[in-house]
């Protein structure tokens, strides 16, 4: 939209997630291009020029747009498989399947991710893509592709893998790259598709796959080469206690203290899951603003264990949500992560007072921003910054009868997304995509799904 076209959406309740928790129970936002122009109470104010559309949102609730800060999209293929196992145990059946995908299989689980993001008010998503077999095509190009065409603002951190089963990894030799190629090819997708702008759609980081799946020289060297760029970085740390042993046994320290030899501690540095953190490692993440994400259904799903992610916020540890790859999360919706992760730390040490509503919605919007380095540009209503956000319906029989709207957000039954605006775009209406056909995303993950068994069954 032309920078001086407004549209003014009037008569919601509305969560800024700003640093002071603003909210206004009857408010009002007007976006002017893909900026927020103005909040506040009330109406809007008269006299506004050049508005294209007025939204009447009664019965809403307007929040930042969610933000995903950990998955994989390629797994969409593979979901509801060995649902039974451990991380290990998991990686070790599902990565002979993984090593045959292809650039269409990739573009296609990378539509039906999205798509099911998008559709439930994500609009910022990242994807950790990591597995690169030999002659699979142009996987980062489908990738972004398919972002870019849903209308997604996205991140792509480009994963890498070089220990394999020959040297005691777990993915087939065939399916890894060596350190030289990988480092190179992810420069290069640097190259080609990172953006640095203030309003970027795509960017790219750099992200060697797990301290088990990759080399020393090559987490090394992949935060040299992200610092030379200029771009953030991102892996998994300290999933689960086979995890920490395996890194004990390897490098004769815990994942913590590894990363930190590596150079893989810092502001422009995330990691996933943090399951397994002692007071010495959330101090470390603390200190060198390290970020997290909180992946609170798979970490379920894989047995992992409970993060302590109470103690990460009260240390000053940024934390964002994810919802991570869909053979350990079948529902690849965010925003139920928002009810999971305050349920399942509940259960934790911290009992009843480990999070509530608010705490959780910042994590699934503004803390992502901050662990996505963009939290001045997105992951709250406030003037300037760009006009991601979603309207939530929360007048039906599922939400009407609970005062509170973040209350009802949070802990409710998933609310129907009747809007949800990337970019000042809207790229949702109703609970349906306005830019993709939701029904052949559909057919064609079931035919991608179905082709990627019989190419593993045959090999």
């Amino acid at each position: 939209m032309a920078a001086d076209r407004r549209t003014v959406i009037e008569n919601c309740s509305i969560a800024t997630v700003d640093a002071h928790d603003t909210a206004y129970e009857n408010g009002h936002l007007v976006l002017a291009g893909n900026r927020i122009e103005s909040l506040g109470a009330g109406r809007a104010p008269d006299g506004l020029e050049n508005v294209e559309r007025r939204i009447d949102a009664t019965g809403h609730l307007v929040t930042p747009g969610l933000v995903n800060t950990h998955h994989h999209f390629y797994q969409w293929i593979t979901r509801g498989l060995a649902t039974d196992h451990n991380l290990f145990d998991w990686l070790v059946a599902l990565y002979p399947t993984w090593a045959r995908i292809d650039e269409q299989m990739v573009r296609a689980a990378a539509q039906g991710s999205l798509a099911m993001m998008a559709r439930g008010g994500v609009t910022t998503a990242m994807d950790h893509h990591y597995v690169f077999p030999k002659g699979s095509g142009d996987l980062s190009g489908a990738i972004i592709g398919a972002a870019r065409d849903m209308g997604v603002r996205f991140t792509l951190a480009r994963g890498s893998m070089d220990r394999s089963e020959k040297d005691g990894g777990l993915p087939p030799d065939f399916a890894v790259e060596t350190l030289e190629g990988a480092l190179a090819a992810t420069e290069e997708t640097v190259g080609q598709h990172h953006d640095d702008s203030f309003d970027a759609m795509t960017q790219v980081a750099v992200a060697p796959c797990s301290p088990f799946s990759v080399s020393t020289e090559l987490m090394r060297q992949g935060a040299e080469l992200a610092r030379r760029l200029g771009v953030r970085l991102h892996t998994h740390g300290s999933e689960t206690v086979e995890e920490e042993k395996f890194c004990h046994e390897l490098f004769g320290m815990g994942p913590t203290d590894y990363f930190e030899s590596t150079g893989w501690l810092g502001e422009d540095v995330w990691m996933a899951h943090c399951v397994h953190m002692n007071d010495s490692d959330i101090d470390a993440f603390a200190r060198t603003g390290t970020g997290v994400a909180h992946c609170p259904s798979s970490n379920a799903r894989l047995a992992a264990g409970i993060a302590r992610v109470p103690d990460m916020l009260k240390a000053g540890v940024p934390v964002g949500l994810g919802v991570d790859g869909t053979a350990s999360n079948e529902s690849g919706e965010l925003h139920t992560e928002l009810r999971n992760a305050l349920l399942i730390n509940r259960l934790g040490a911290h009992r009843e007072a480990a999070l509530n509503a608010r705490q959780a919605l910042r994590l699934g919007t503004y803390g992502g921003a901050q662990v996505l380095g963009r939290a001045s540009q997105i992951g709250s209503l406030e003037p300037g910054k760009l006009a991601d956000l979603v309207l939530w319906k929360l007048d039906t029989l599922a939400h009407a009868s609970i005062a509170d709207p973040v209350t009802a957000l949070v802990f409710g039954a998933a609310a129907p997304v009747t809007a949800s605006f990337v970019n000042g775009r809207q790229i949702v209406e109703h609970g349906r995509l306005l830019h993709a056909d939701e029904d052949a995303i559909a057919r064609s993950t079931r035919e991608e799904a179905r082709r990627l068994a019989r190419i593993a069954a045959q090999s």
